[in-house]
C-alpha cells in the first residue's frame, strides 16, 4: 500500500495546488490550457463549416444545426481562446515578471476571475454540447455571435439556448473587468525601482491599454446583454423590434474596441520578440507607446462604420468613415516600426521570429481591406459578403493567432523550463502561412461574387465553387498546422532544461530562472533603462567604447 499512496497524494496535492493557487504563473497557464482546448473545439467546428460548404448543395449538416456551429464558432474563438490566451494567459503570466513585481496586486480576485471565465464557457458551450449530445437544439444558441435583435428576442429565438448564451456570456464578462482591474493596478502600483514610464516593456503597454478598454467596453455589452435577457424574460422593451439600433450601438460599442482588446496583447509580443531576434533595439520606442495609446484611445470611435447600411445619418457616416481611416495611421507606425528594428538588424531566423513574419503579412493585408471597406460605397456592396469574413480573419487571425504562437515559441522556455523543437515550429509555420491564406484570401473572391456569408449552402453555378473547395483545403491545413504544434509540446516530455535566458533578453522576465521561482525575484531589481538585461550583458563594452 505503500508504494501507491506517495502517487496518490502527489495527485491529490497537485489537483489542491491547482483549485486554491493564487500564483499569477500558474493562472496564466491554467488559462492557457483552458483556452487552448476551447481553440480546438472551436476550430473542429470550422471544419464541419467548411466541409459543409467545399460544395453545391452539400447536406453533411442541417441548417439549424450549421446557424449554431457558427454560432459558437464566433463565440469560442473570440470570447473563450483569443481574449482569455493573450489577456488572461500571456497577461496574467507576463506583467508582473516584466515590472519586477512577485505578483499581481490582487491574487485572489485573480483566482476569482479565471475560476469564473472557466464556469462561463461550461455554461455557454455546455447548453450547444448537451443539445448535440441530447439531440435538443432548444438548448444551443442560433442567433451568431453578434445576436442581432430582433433575431435574438424571444419571438425569433425563443429556444432556452439563447439565455444560457446570454448567462454565460455575461459571467464572462464580469471575469474580465475583474482582471482589467487588477492588471491597471498592479502595472501602476507595482513596478520596480527605476522603472518609468518610458522603461516599461512593450507587451506590458499592451496590456495596459488593452486593460483601460476593457474597463471602458466591457460593461456596455454586460449591461445589453442584460437588458436583452430582460426583453426575453420579463416583458420589458429595451430592445423594439421596429428599430434594432440600440442593440448594434451598444454591441459594437463593445465589439470593435474588442478588436483592438485582441490585437494590441499581440502588437506587444511582436514588439517584444523583434528587437531581441533582429539584436538591435526596437525603433522607435516611444512611437510605438504613443500608437498604442492612440489606437486605444480611437478604438471608441469606429463602432458605427459595422452599421452603414442600418440607415444612420449621412453625417454621421461620414464621420465614422474618417475615424476609421484615422486609426489605421497608428497601426501604420507600428508596422514601418517593426520594419526599420530589421532594418540592417542581425537576423536569427528561430520560429519566434517567423511569427512575426506571419503577422506582418497578415495582419497588413487584414488593416488595407479594413480601409477599402471602411469607405461608405463599397461597404454598402460588400456588407455581409464572405469579404467581410476573409477580413475579419486577416485582422483577427493574422493579428492574433500568430502572435499567440509566436508568444508560445518566445516564452514557452521561460514558462515551462525547455525549449519547444524549431524544426517542427519551422514546419508548423509553412502550414499555418499557406494554409491560413489559401482558406481566407478566396473569400475576398467570393465576397465579391457575391456570396453573403452564414448561408448554409449554395446552388451550384455561380462560379463560388472553387473558391469555397480552395478554402475548406486551407482549413484542413491550418489544422494539420495546429496538429503539428501538439505534437510539438508533447516533445517537451523529453526536452533537455532550457538555460534562464535562452534568447538573450532584454526584459525582467529572462532574470528568473526558467520556470521561475513562486516569489519571481528573490531580490526586486532596480531598473535604469528599457533594456535592463542588455545593459547588464553589454554595459561594461560599451563603457569601454567596444
Amino acid at each position: 500500500m505503500a508504494s501507491i499512496s506517495i502517487p496518490v497524494q502527489k495527485r491529490q496535492s497537485a489537483l489542491l495546488d491547482i483549485l486554491t493557487t493564487v500564483d499569477h504563473k500558474k493562472i496564466g497557464l491554467m488559462y492557457m490550457v483552458a483556452a487552448f482546448v476551447f481553440f480546438l473545439f472551436s476550430g473542429t467546428l470550422a471544419l464541419v463549416i467548411r466541409l459543409q460548404l467545399a460544395a453545391p448543395d452539400m447536406k453533411l449538416v442541417d441548417p439549424g444545426l450549421y446557424n449554431q456551429m457558427f454560432t459558437m464558432h464566433g463565440t469560442g474563438m473570440i470570447f473563450l481562446f483569443t481574449i482569455p490566451m493573450l489577456v488572461g494567459g500571456f497577461g496574467n503570466y507576463m506583467v508582473p515578471l516584466q515590472i519586477g513585481a512577485r505578483d499581481v496586486a490582487f491574487p485572489r480576485i485573480n483566482a476569482f476571475s479565471f475560476w469564473l471565465f472557466v464556469f462561463a464557457a461550461i455554461v455557454m458551450e455546455g447548453g450547444f454540447a448537451l443539445g448535440m449530445a441530447m439531440q435538443n437544439p432548444n438548448l444551443a444558441s442560433n442567433a451568431a455571435w453578434t445576436a442581432y435583435v430582433p433575431l435574438s428576442t424571444r419571438v425569433f429565438s425563443p429556444q432556452a439556448g439563447m439565455d444560457i448564451w446570454l448567462f454565460g456570456l455575461i459571467l464572462s464578462g464580469i471575469a474580465s473587468t475583474l482582471g482589467a482591474v487588477n492588471f491597471v493596478v498592479t502595472a501602476y502600483a507595482m513596478r520596480a525601482p527605476g522603472m518609468t514610464t518610458w522603461r516599461i516593456p512593450m507587451f506590458t503597454w499592451a496590456m495596459i491599454v488593452t486593460a483601460v478598454m476593457v474597463l471602458l467596453s466591457t460593461p456596455v455589452l454586460t449591461a445589453a446583454l442584460a437588458m436583452l435577457t430582460a426583453d426575453r424574460n420579463f416583458g420589458t422593451q429595451f430592445f423594439k423590434s421596429s428599430d434594432p439600433r440600440l442593440w448594434q450601438n451598444m454591441f459594437w460599442f463593445y465589439s470593435h474596441p474588442a478588436v483592438y482588446i485582441m490585437v494590441l496583447p499581440g502588437m506587444g509580443i511582436i514588439s517584444e520578440i523583434l528587437p531581441v531576434f533582429s539584436r538591435k533595439p526596437l525603433y522607435g520606442t516611444k512611437a510605438i507607446v504613443i500608437s498604442t495609446i492612440l489606437i486605444g484611445l480611437l478604438g471608441f470611435t469606429t463602432w458605427a462604420h459595422h452599421m452603414f447600411v442600418s440607415g444612420v445619418a449621412p453625417e454621421i457616416q461620414r464621420f465614422f468613415m474618417f475615424t476609421t481611416m484615422v486609426i489605421a495611421v497608428p497601426t501604420g507606425v507600428k508596422i514601418f516600426n517593426w520594419i526599420a528594428t530589421m532594418w540592417k538588424g542581425s537576423l536569427v531566423l528561430k520560429t519566434p521570429l517567423l511569427m512575426v513574419f506571419g503577422f506582418l503579412s497578415t495582419f497588413t493585408v487584414g488593416g488595407i481591406t479594413g480601409v477599402i471597406q471602411g469607405m461608405i460605397p463599397i461597404d454598402t456592396q460588400l456588407h455581409n459578403t464572405y469579404w467581410v469574413v476573409a477580413h475579419f480573419h486577416y485582422v483577427l487571425f493574422g493579428g492574433s493567432v500568430f502572435a499567440i504562437m509566436g508568444g508560445f515559441y518566445y516564452w514557452i522556455p521561460k514558462m515551462l523550463g525547455k525549449m519547444l523543437n524549431d524544426t517542427l515550429g519551422k514546419v508548423q509555420f509553412v502550414f499555418m502561412w499557406i494554409g491560413f491564406n489559401l482558406t481566407f484570401f478566396p473569400m475576398h473572391i467570393l465576397g465579391l461574387e457575391g456570396m453573403p456569408r452564414r448561408i448554409a449552402t449554395y446552388a451550384a453555378g455561380r462560379g463560388w465553387e472553387i473558391p469555397n473547395l480552395i478554402a475548406t483545403v486551407g482549413a484542413f491545413t491550418i489544422a494539420t498546422s495546429v496538429l503539428i504544434f501538439i505534437i510539438n509540446c508533447l516533445t517537451l516530455l523529453r526536452a533537455k532544461p532550457a538555460p534562464a535566458d535562452p534568447w538573450e533578453g532584454n526584459t525582467l522576465e529572462w532574470d528568473t530562472t526558467s520556470p521561475p521561482e513562486e516569489y519571481n525575484f528573490k531580490k526586486i531589481p532596480v531598473v535604469t533603462s528599457d533594456r535592463p538585461l542588455w545593459d547588464r550583458r553589454h554595459g561594461a563594452a560599451v563603457q569601454a567604447g567596444h
